[in-house]
């Protein structure tokens, strides 16, 4: 396997000392850093594949360290993910909004966290804009022929529902924001209702089944795997 970068930031060294027993043990490359200033400069310095993050920090939180990590263009492609004890729904809202890939509470068991990062490092169906096939798992989206199927089943869905289903595909791990799906399915020059995203939304999940179409509420929408 090729080996991963992870890179830990958390000012409680006995959480660092925790993960990064974890997740050397899996085969990561693991670095560690105690704030966020120190953080961002590792960050740009190792380039790492992913970032997991602590919210509460001395001299720069954890909103405001991914924020920074968020403007360098060498990371835009970096995993970044809260690991954080504050559970309440406006601080796991905040670091979506900061440009965080996912939010996990820090009350997570160690061997939980290892599938997860695992998941994340791993999973394949990351695909380019320009992707002409796209599958994950059992649902497969042939872009060419404007198909989908799922389990052997195939599907016939309207133009601008196909395209919400792609767009979501195409990146996984991203949490689409609501005027981002709107810009790219509908386009700037049409107008539609705030609703109009949501009916789309339920009307593939009852077509598909698909469970895994998660509503981040005043954000977004995002594909599970």
């Amino acid at each position: 396997m090729n080996q991963k970068k992870i890179l830990l930031i958390d000012d409680e060294l006995d959480i660092l000392e925790i993960l990064s027993y974890n997740l050397e043990k899996e085969g990561y490359d693991i670095f560690t850093a105690t704030n966020g200033n120190e953080g961002i400069e590792k960050a740009k310095e190792i380039i790492p594949d992913l970032i997991l993050l602590d919210v509460m920090m001395p001299e720069k939180d954890g909103i405001e360290t991914c924020q920074e990590l968020r403007k360098v263009k060498e990371l835009q492609k970096t995993l970044i993910v809260f690991l954080s004890a504050r559970s309440e729904e406006f601080s796991q809202l905040a670091g979506f909004q900061a440009g965080a890939n996912d939010y996990i509470v820090k009350l997570i068991k160690p061997k939980i966290l290892i599938s997860k990062v695992n998941a994340l490092l791993q999973l394949t169906s990351q695909v380019s804009d320009n992707a002409k096939l796209i599958e994950i798992g059992d649902l497969v989206i042939d872009k060419d022929n404007f198909r989908v199927s799922k389990a052997g089943q195939q599907f016939l869905l309207p133009k601008k529902e196909f395209d919400l289903l792609y767009l979501l595909a195409s990146n996984t791990e991203k949490v689409f924001k609501r005027e981002e799906i709107l810009e790219k399915v509908w386009g700037n020059d049409v107008i539609v209702g705030e609703r109009t995203i949501d009916v789309h939304i339920r009307r593939l999940r009852e077509k598909l089944g698909i469970n895994t179409i998660q509503t981040l509420k005043g954000i977004g929408y995002k594909l599970i795997v």
